[in-house]
């Protein structure tokens, strides 16, 4: 079993910064990738970044330029600095791990986080 815990969402005001942390901890071999996805009420989640465990990272054009996505491969924990920070930003923002939790033979698990929701609001 892995868990996953964020913390660090909140309140802030438009143009203002905040950084997202995420733990990964349990039946941990290694993680190929992290991630973190937003989700807003009535709408799919989406993908907002992730970093593989070489550290190629993906991003969501919406945020490209805004957002760094980063990991500790020995701690297992992923963090999110959003800058420049817009009201279209606020969501429930997810931690997302691809885990190998077990290598003879190889069983990947995908875990989530419970979700931080940041508002982006004046």
């Amino acid at each position: 079993q892995v868990q996953l815990v964020e913390s660090g969402g909140g309140l802030v005001q438009p143009g203002g910064s905040l950084r997202l942390s995420c733990a990964a901890s349990g039946s941990i071999w290694s993680i190929n990738v992290m991630g973190w996805y937003r989700q807003i009420p009535g709408k799919q989640r989406e993908l907002v970044a992730n970093i593989t465990s070489d550290g190629n990272t993906n991003y969501a054009d919406s945020v490209k330029g805004r957002f760094t996505i980063s990991r500790d491969g020995a701690k297992n924990t992923v963090s999110l600095q959003m800058n420049s920070l817009k009201p279209e930003d606020t969501a429930v923002y997810y931690c997302n791990a691809q885990v190998v939790v077990q290598l003879i033979p190889v069983r990947l698990l995908e875990a989530w986080g419970q979700g931080t929701l940041l508002t982006v609001s004046s």
